[in-house]
């Protein structure tokens, strides 16, 4: 059986480590503990493999921007036969403050056009997800301008902490077996 964690961002030099690509950062930093590389690519996407317990692990980065993420991820879903069960979407969230996560198994887009690019391929509101909270814009900056910026120094800490929480809830559902893997995730981790 084989699992997917994918990371929303956009691709390129531009966006890395902006709020919007948190996502990323969080399969980057996985891959590096891991000694793994993304050297594999097929449907707009970058991935790398991982084995945990005998079973395989895919960190994928979809390279579509970020409102065309469902381009990528349903079409390596269908090629590595997995199950919507055994997928989860990290990604960047505005209501919740940076530092803190939050798994959900459903939910609508909440203006997220990564998620409403999942939405619309996959045909359902129902797959994993780990809501990355980057807060909200300051007074003088549009959602654009706040999403597509740098995290401030002062929040290196949370950022890592939130970092650090998402990847050990993705291990602890990569190596759970049950069918309720990502339930059982949810109740250790929120």
């Amino acid at each position: 059986m084989v699992k997917m964690i994918v990371g929303l961002g956009n691709p390129g030099e531009k966006y890395h480590e902006t709020k919007h690509n948190i996502g990323f950062m969080v399969l980057d930093e996985w891959a590096k503990r891991e000694g793994v590389t993304f050297n594999h690519s097929k449907h707009k996407g970058l991935f790398a493999e991982l084995f945990i317990n005998g079973e395989k692990v895919l960190l994928v980065k979809p390279q579509t921007y970020m409102n065309l993420s469902g381009e990528c991820v349903k079409p390596l879903m269908d090629y590595f036969k997995i199950d919507k069960d055994d997928m989860v979407v990290i990604y960047d969230d505005m209501d919740l403050p940076i530092g803190k996560i939050r798994l959900r198994q459903k939910g609508s887009a909440g203006g997220h056009n990564g998620i409403k690019s999942l939405i619309q391929h996959l045909g359902t509101q129902e797959f994993n997800r780990v809501r990355m909270g980057i807060g909200r814009p300051l007074e003088f900056e549009t959602v654009i301008q706040h999403v597509l910026s740098k995290f401030l120094g002062i929040y290196k800490n949370d950022v890592d902490v939130s970092i650090d929480k998402t990847i050990d809830a993705m291990s602890y559902f990569a190596k759970t077996k049950q069918d309720n893997a990502f339930l059982n995730t949810m109740n250790h981790f929120n």
